[in-house]
This record gives structure tokens, sequence and C-alpha cells, in this order.
């Protein structure tokens, strides 16, 4: 039977994808861990993997394509030993996606690509003839399997394999009865994993899960002008178009959802530097070096920031926690994300147990994340998630500013430059080295004193750094 490539979801939060390149043409011979195609994706470019073999049929969605929505057709394999021409004229009962230009956008080479591990994604071969694989007149999904395979998509099966949960056992509310990630969860959330439901509550089960509709602006204004709008307030040689690339309009969609769903206060601390920069110092100097000489780390402050966020999570742990909806998610260890400037926008790595790590460890994963991030070599799950994230301008000389908080996370630090400045000590005069520092905080997990007490601890580590090597 003929087998369906269908653009996979690369995150969660995946909704469409740029067919970037195919690396395989019409004819050709395809085997298991071919690359078939490279997909770009808002922040990475990613591969495209063969999991059985065959012939390339038939590619339905050509290079070049921009918002392919996950879960469309974009390719047809033939199986071994099956008509070439018949599968290409009778595969394919998925949508096919409308071909239209990506945006003119600088192009990551292949040199880039994130292809390790679950960065590779898989497809799912459709037994049923194309009738069969359409939902009854009443609207139940198809099963999620058939001939004992099971179908579902790349990411439902990672989510499954990490959760514990038989995929066997849960009903599929995607294309075609196939199993999506949030079936998984919920029959996690749910613990109903040993049998599927029956068809009629199979049948309301998209429905109920369906997102509520986004409510509209306040006073019901328009979200904001349109293009042409824009362009009437200029002179038509006075700019340049710049089409946005996945990043920019990744950003630019998160981060005012952000600013309109999370009700963000800020809280603003001094912090002297004086006792952390000689510690820091002093660590650096100690410093053994490598076998071609090196210096086994180099300190930051940035790193004393970080690890200093990470124990202020642990030990004010109700501040430890994101924001889920209907419940908040306390985690048991700080997971803390570092802003990295890259051309068109920014990457945020997460240091996993920032709280657990030392200096050093952080120091050297930060300069491997800041490479990578800049290279655009970044896997999903290493800049997914997280509690809280820092975002240090000090370098470019900048005082004092304020974050966006980056969902799901709950809170963002906001570091300005250390610099000279006369503070008084026992009612005299003096002049310490001081870095200003405002938390932006989400008014639903964090209330105003939980938010000072974070606050709080922060500014004691940063003032007494020893605190930090025990």
């Amino acid at each position: 039977m003929p087998i369906n490539v269908l653009m996979p979801a690369l995150s969660p939060t995946m909704e469409k994808g740029n067919l970037a390149k195919w690396l395989k043409k019409e004819g050709d011979a395809v085997k298991s861990g071919d690359v078939l195609a490279e997909i770009e994706t808002d922040k990475a470019t990613m591969e495209v993997e063969a999991i059985d073999e065959g012939v390339l049929a038939k590619i339905v969605v050509p290079e070049g394509t921009a918002d392919v929505p996950v879960n469309d057709l974009i390719a047809i394999i033939a199986g071994e030993g099956e008509d070439v021409s018949a599968a290409a004229a009778g595969g394919g009962s998925a949508p096919k996606a409308e071909a239209k230009p990506a945006p003119e956008a600088p192009k990551s080479d292949a040199g880039q690509n994130t292809t390790a591990g679950d960065g590779h994604m898989s497809y799912a071969r459709v037994n049923e003839a194309p009738d069969a694989a359409k939902p009854s007149a009443g609207g139940a999904p198809a099963p999620a399997s058939s001939g004992g395979r099971v179908f579902a998509s790349p990411l439902a099966r990672r989510i499954a394999k990490q959760e514990g949960v038989d995929l066997a056992a849960v009903q599929g509310s995607g294309p075609h009865g196939r199993i999506i990630a949030r079936d998984v969860q919920d029959a996690k959330a749910s613990g109903a994993t040993k049998a599927a439901p029956a068809p009629q509550a199979a049948a309301e089960a998209p429905k109920a899960a369906a997102p509520a509709p986004k409510a509209a602006p306040a006073g019901g204004a328009p979200a904001g002008l349109s293009l042409e709008q824009v362009k009437g307030f200029f002179q038509k040689d006075a700019y340049e178009e710049v089409p946005l690339d996945g990043m920019r309009k990744t950003i630019a969609k998160r981060l005012t959802e952000a600013m309109q769903v999370a009700p963000h206060f800020y809280l603003t601390v001094d912090c002297e530097l004086d006792a952390l920069m000689k510690l820091r110092e002093t660590l650096n100097a100690s410093s053994g070096k490598d076998k071609d000489g090196k210096p086994l780390f180099r300190l930051s402050v940035n790193d004393f920031v970080i690890k200093a966020m990470g124990l202020a999570l642990t030990r004010v742990p109700a501040a430890n926690a994101v924001w889920a909806e209907d419940r908040i998610l306390r985690f048991k260890h700080a997971e803390v994300g570092v802003a990295v400037a890259i051309d068109g926008g920014l990457f945020t790595p997460v240091i996993r147990r920032a709280d657990e790590k030392t200096l050093s460890t952080i120091s050297n994963e930060m300069k491997d994340f800041a490479a990578r991030a800049r290279a655009k070599k970044l896997k999903p799950e290493e800049y997914q998630g997280g509690v809280t994230s820092v975002s240090n301008l000090g370098m470019f000389g900048i005082k004092q500013f304020t974050a966006v908080i980056n969902p799901p996370q709950s809170s963002i630090l906001a570091v300005g430059a250390g610099e000279k400045r006369v503070v008084v000590k026992d009612g005299q005069p003096t002049v310490a080295q001081v870095m200003t520092a405002t938390l932006s905080c989400d008014h639903r997990v964090l209330d105003g004193a939980l938010g000072a007490e974070l606050v709080a601890a922060f500014k004691g580590l940063i003032e007494n750094p020893m605190g930090m090597l025990v």
C-alpha cells in the first residue's frame, strides 16, 4: 500500500513549517534512515527521515513552500514491489497543502541542521483505502490502528515513550484517527490507557479538547493597523520591506500573547558586586589548564547570575512554578533559561538543574549553548521549557530595563550593567560596584510578596556569593 509522508510536528507548539528542500527526487529509491527533506521551523532547520523502504513516487508539496500545516500530506512513497505510477495516483488521502513561495529570509546551510536523536521525525503508513480513512457520518474518528500498526505522530510517540503510555490503548483525534500529542497527554492525565474509549465518547473528544476562542481585544478595538494602513504613513521610497522569517513571526506571536495573557508586574533591586567580583577573580585564577593549555573554565558575572537565580528558586519553592490553565506546576529543581541574541532574533537555551550545577559547569554549558545557538544547531529540547529566564544587557551598557516573560515560564530577570555608584554604608557615602536587576513576574503564579521574596533571595546570593559554592 502507498505510504503517506506527512508534515511532522517538530515541537509541541509547532502548527506549520516551511518545506525548505527535498533531498530525494521522484523515482529515487528510499531506505530506512534516508533523509527525505529539510523542514524549517521557527527556530531551526531539521530533517525528515524515512522509516520504511520503497520508491519516492510523488512529491506533493514542492520545496520552498511556506506554512505547510502539521499532518498535511507532503509526499507519497510506493512500497516494495508496488507500481510507482499506481501509488502516485492512488495514495494521498491527506489534504494537500496550498503551495505558496516562502518569504525571502536568511537560509541555513546543511551543516546547521538539527539532526541528533529525537530531532529526526518519522511519518505514518496509511493502510486503509482513501474512502475508509475518512471519518464516519456520525463524526467519530477512524481507528488509530489497523492490522496491529498504530498511527501516531512522531511527537506523540516520543511523549508516549517518555510517559510510559501504551499507544494501542489511546484513541486518536487527529486526521483519520491519528494519535497526536494532546491525545497522549490527555490519556496520561486521566490514567485511561488500558482501553480505548467507546466510539461515541471518542466522537466527542476532539470537540471537548478544542481550545476556547481567544477573547477579543478590550473595547473591541482592532488588533493593529493593516499593512496598507502602515504604508500609508510613509513615502514609498522611504523604506524597504523585509519579509518575516519563521523565528521573527514566532517571537512576535508568543510575546504579544504573553503581554496580553500573563499579567506582568515588575520588581527592581540593586545588588552590590564587590564581593562577587573578588570571588570571580580568585576562581578564574585557580582554573587548571587543559591539554592545549587553555583554562578549564572562565567564569562570567552572568554565570553567577544564573546560579544565583537557580538557588533562589529552590529557596523559595512556591516561586519555582509555572501556570498551566487550571493548575500550577511546581518543580523540584530549577530550570533557568538564558537569552542568547542571534541575527534576526534570539534563542533561550535552558540550564537544567541550575541549582545543583557548579559555576564552572554552568559556564562551560552556556558557552556551548551560545555557540550552537548562533549556528542554529540547538535541539528543540534544549530551548523549550524552563521556569524563568535571565536576559542580560549589561555588556551593552544598559543600566536598567524590563523584559517580557517567555511562555510557559512565570518570570524573567532583566540584568543591567555593573557600574561604580555612590552608596551609603554605616551612615557614610562610599563607592561600590552595583548592578540593577528587574524581575518580571506572572501575577497568576507569583503574588507581590512571593516575587519580593524571590528577589531578596537572589540579591542575598549575589552579595554573598560564597553561598553558591556550598
